[in-house]
């Protein structure tokens, strides 16, 4: 399994515990998921974390005040843009037939596709977020929960044992349909990691990939080309083929499932950019 550090000659039985001790071995399955804080076991949050920094009163002010702005940000660009949704049918279909999907979408798409998930538009979803347990994941934290949004903290490297069990309880329990970023949280920009399949694997329900094209935009410099849509932008997020993967993968059969979803979602992507004209 590409960047998992770990190899798989042969499919497990499978189980939630089973997926939990594989998930954390995962280290680069920092999925930008959602979950409910509630659903985590009773277990003590990990004092271990990538970051080192505190969250003292000082940064937690600054936090607040760019959560604030952020909002202003977002929703001037929302609340102005030319929004129309190619497969809303589609996804909504979905949601009646399994209850929960898996939101998939590129990272630097994060901006429009978390926000159109959490408009409040889409009949029978619940979205959520899993962000980073460190400092650098409390600005994020404040920002989904700000939108109604269900939010774990966790990751791959440190909380993986109870973040599977978090997100496994979720999203067969409570119906959340956790989004992903496959590509991040810092690339390479559109490879496909595992942890989306991993996710619907142990969910058993599918994977929906979702992209959009704005214009005028400007792609910032960062790793992903973040698409930043000016106001008042035309936007078009177009729903693509659900994918559902087989319970049981072995190395081989993971990447080839990896590669099938990556071009199912570059294909949404370039369609959205087709019905942007």
């Amino acid at each position: 399994m590409r960047g998992s550090g770990v190899r798989i000659s042969s499919p497990a039985p499978f189980s939630v515990k089973n997926a939990a001790r594989r998930a954390a071995f995962l280290c680069p399955l920092r999925w930008n998921t959602v979950v409910s804080s509630k659903d985590l076991p009773a277990a003590p949050l990990p004092h271990r974390t990538k970051s080192k920094r505190r969250l003292t009163r000082g940064r937690l002010f600054v936090y607040r005040i760019a959560v604030r702005v952020s909002t202003v940000l977002i929703e001037l660009i929302w609340r102005t843009a030319r929004v129309r949704v190619i497969g809303r049918e589609r996804l909504e279909r979905l949601l009646e037939e399994h209850g929960a999907v898996v939101p998939v979408f590129w990272h630097q798409h994060l901006l429009i596709c978390a926000r159109f998930l959490t408009d409040g538009s889409i009949k029978g979803l619940k979205p959520g977020f899993m962000i980073s347990p460190s400092v650098d994941g409390e600005a994020p934290s404040m920002l989904a929960r700000r939108y109604g949004a269900h939010v774990v903290r966790g990751s791959g490297t440190y909380t993986g044992v109870r973040a599977v069990r978090g997100v496994h309880q979720a999203i067969t329990k409570d119906l959340i349909s956790p989004a992903i970023t496959p590509d991040g949280p810092r690339g390479p920009r559109f490879k496909m990691k595992p942890g989306a399949i991993f996710t619907a694997q142990i969910s058993r329900k599918p994977v929906v990939p979702i992209a959009y094209a704005a214009r005028p935009a400007r792609l910032l410099r960062t790793w992903d080309k973040f698409v930043m849509p000016f106001p008042f932008a035309k936007i078009r997020i177009v729903i693509g083929e659900p994918y559902f993967p087989e319970r049981r993968l072995d190395d081989e059969q993971m990447a080839i499932a990896q590669r099938e979803l990556e071009m199912r979602l570059l294909e949404t992507y370039r369609r959205a950019k087709k019905e942007l004209g």
